[in-house]
């Protein structure tokens, strides 16, 4: 039951992320308003160097693909700590105690 309620926090959590990248990506990709508009001047120097915002575009998707598979390993990496940790848990409760079974007179 607990488990279900971990994994449905994570499909929260990269729902949310997943909204956040497509909002600041539809941010970019919109900042051409003025020249639709016919507004903005037509500048010399934009026009020869126009191939300037792919590579911002590219670097920006890069660095979201590696900020997700960070995550998603440190995701991971914690995942493994829980399991460990409940693991220990578990062999703790089951060890048996000699001092214990002296006192309720089990064991001489």
């Amino acid at each position: 039951m607990k488990r279900e309620k971990n994994e449905g926090n994570a499909c929260n959590f990269q729902g949310i992320l997943s909204g956040f990248f497509f909002f600041m990506f539809a941010g970019i990709a919109d900042g051409s308003s003025g020249a639709k508009n016919g507004t903005m001047k037509p500048d010399k120097h934009a026009a020869s160097t126009n191939n300037t915002g792919i590579p911002k575009i590219a670097i920006i998707f890069v660095s979201m693909v590696a900020i997700g598979f960070l995550a998603f390993f440190l995701f991971k990496f914690w995942q493994k700590k829980k399991r460990e940790e409940q693991y220990a848990r578990l062999l703790k409760l089951f060890e048996e105690d000699d001092e214990l079974e002296v006192e309720l007179g089990l064991r001489d």
